[in-house]
């Protein structure tokens, strides 16, 4: 497949009274044409800032201060943030669907407003049409009367509404990316598989690539054909989906996957959590930052710093020192 996106060594921080946040800290990855990519990490890893930087949305204190997007040849961070280049690229050709449908859509306006604004700026087509298209959008994403509730507003439509108002938004000008940022939070497990099948269903019919920002990894083993593992601002694994649920070699991946309950487990068989806290991403240690939280650390882990992303199979990286399937044979002979 062709490449689509490429981020290199991405860095965004945040300057606070307390120091700097660095919330992205060197993060590079691939999208492919149309690819399903999920992006996974607990709360803090930098999996939404890392994609509110590609589409250069993050404000003061907020600084992308280093790396590349690489979008159609082009560096994305060459154009100014608010200048018409950028503005031509988000909404029409990188859209995002943002995490909390109420605060992203404006309470004063129409949903049918909102929609026929994106239409007419990117699409330059009339009012007419736009209302057309929109109201076909709403149908599209199962608005049930879309005719009828084009011109509500927002807090008249239920959470998993107000949601598929947003994915309407999201691919209502065709783009080539489109961003899902934890779609479905908030929302009970019925409508989240509702929307997830949909979001699929949406992306094979306009052929689009699709990335999801979640902490869920059942969604991204369903979903997804590839996946990044984030933590503390970096990404520490990536890989094909098979290769990232049957063969886990970063301890933080291991300690994802030991965390969620399985269907092909013994009863009574307990979950592992993964003990400790986050790192403070204002004072960061020298060596790698899982360390305090990590089962299978070693003493070079505590000598050497945090080690770059080297291949371990075809298409698959981790940033670890130890061998993992080693260890964790070693561990059985005792």
């Amino acid at each position: 497949m062709k490449e689509l996106l490429r981020v290199e060594n991405l860095q965004t921080q945040f300057k606070t009274e307390g120091g700097i946040v660095k919330a992205v800290d060197g993060v590079s990855y691939y999208i492919d044409e149309q690819e399903i990519v999920g992006l996974v990490g607990e709360s803090g890893c930098g999996k939404s800032v890392s994609q509110l930087s590609v589409m250069q949305l993050i404000n003061p204190p907020g600084k992308i201060t280093g790396g590349k997007i690489i979008f159609e040849g082009q560096n994305l961070l060459g154009f100014p943030p608010n200048g018409p280049l950028m503005r031509s690229i988000r909404g029409a050709k990188i859209a995002m669907i943002f995490q909390e449908p109420m605060t992203s859509l404006n309470p004063v306006l129409t949903i049918g407003q909102q929609l026929r604004e994106m239409l007419v700026l990117h699409l330059k087509i009339n009012e007419e049409a736009a209302n057309k298209r929109a109201i076909e959008l709403m149908s599209l994403v199962g608005i049930p009367s879309a005719e009828k509730r084009i011109d509500d507003y927002p807090h008249t439509f239920s959470g998993g509404m107000r949601q598929r108002v947003m994915i309407a938004m999201g691919l209502s000008c065709n783009p080539k990316i489109l961003i899902a940022d934890e779609p479905t939070t908030a929302l009970d497990v019925t409508t989240q598989a509702q929307l997830l099948e949909m979001m699929k269903d949406m992306v094979q019919r306009f052929r689009t690539s699709l990335v999801i920002v979640t902490h869920n990894l059942g969604v991204v083993a369903r979903y997804a054909q590839r996946i990044y593992i984030m933590y503390a601002g970096r990404i520490v694994e990536s890989g094909t989906t098979k290769d990232i649920f049957r063969n886990p070699c970063h301890p933080y991946t291991i300690g994802l996957l030991n965390c969620i309950p399985r269907l092909d487990e013994e009863e009574g068989h307990k979950l592992v959590p993964i003990h400790g806290l986050p790192p403070n991403l204002m004072n960061m240690p020298p060596n790698c930052a899982f360390l305090p939280r990590c089962a299978w650390k070693e003493d070079k882990c505590y000598r050497e710093p945090w080690p770059e992303l080297a291949p371990v199979g075809e298409n698959h990286f981790i940033r670890c020192y130890v061998d993992t399937k080693e260890k964790a044979r070693e561990l059985q002979k005792r």
